[in-house]
């Protein structure tokens, strides 16, 4: 059976989205756009996963825990992770190979940490827009530790991409997904790039306000809907 998903979302944690990017608010919205299943990847950061989990829970919405990590070579990659515990783990991991540099609000803007209610109860300190010691070697091999999956982000941009950054993906990372904008042309860029025919693209909306929320055009093909289960499929 065919499940709408959208696999690239951010809260208020990350510096660059709205402050309405609550756990509430995504939830919700991704029941308006009828998605069957979605995922929150906040910059370097897993800190209001919780929340999102308790509120998609409570909905009825399949919820994949994860981050966006900012590799060493200046890559972005989206981590998906089975479980809240194992996405807490790669957190940490994430969290200390961060540089100790704190947060200008005034200059990034604030990384909000939110609860279930949309109550803030704190924010990240430390400035998450930036490159972690985790080079894509490191974080690949974390992440399949842990039983995840790793995901090149929007490698169609120009900037913070694995083709844009590295000039090529490395055959021996073995990824199966490369994930494209949410203005992409799929077909077009399938057409335009024969190199990448041995790997599978998947659409996510890389959303930093409500709106811009996948509908129910990016699907995956599964046997069951579950976290487990879409983590396995793109592993």
């Amino acid at each position: 059976m065919k499940y709408a998903v959208d696999l690239h979302i951010h809260s208020a944690a990350s510096p660059c989205a709205d402050k309405d990017m609550t756990p509430n608010n995504i939830v919700n919205m991704a029941l308006v756009k009828g998605l069957d299943a979605i995922a929150v990847t906040d910059h370097n950061t897993g800190a209001n996963l919780k929340a999102v989990a308790l509120c998609a829970k409570k909905a009825g919405l399949v919820f994949i825990p994860g981050i966006e990590v900012e590799t060493s070579e200046e890559v972005h990659v989206v981590c998906l992770l089975p479980d809240l515990d194992r996405a807490l783990e790669l957190h940490t991991i994430v969290q200390n190979a961060l540089p100790d540099i704190m947060n200008r609000t005034d200059i990034f803007g604030s990384q909000l940490i939110i609860d279930e209610n949309d109550m803030t109860i704190g924010q990240e300190q430390r400035m998450l827009l930036t490159a972690t010691n985790l080079s894509i070697d490191d974080i690949s091999a974390v992440v399949r530790r842990l039983g995840g999956a790793v995901i090149p982000a929007h490698v169609d941009r120009t900037s913070y991409s694995i083709i844009s950054n590295l000039g090529f993906i490395p055959q021996e990372l073995g990824f199966r997904y490369l994930e494209i904008s949410r203005s992409c042309d799929k077909y077009g860029y399938r057409a335009s790039h024969p190199e990448l025919d041995r790997y599978r693209l998947i659409q996510s909306s890389d959303a930093h306000y409500l709106g811009d929320i996948l509908e129910r055009c990016s699907m995956l093909e599964l046997e069951g809907l579950n976290a487990d289960a879409i983590v396995t499929y793109l592993a």
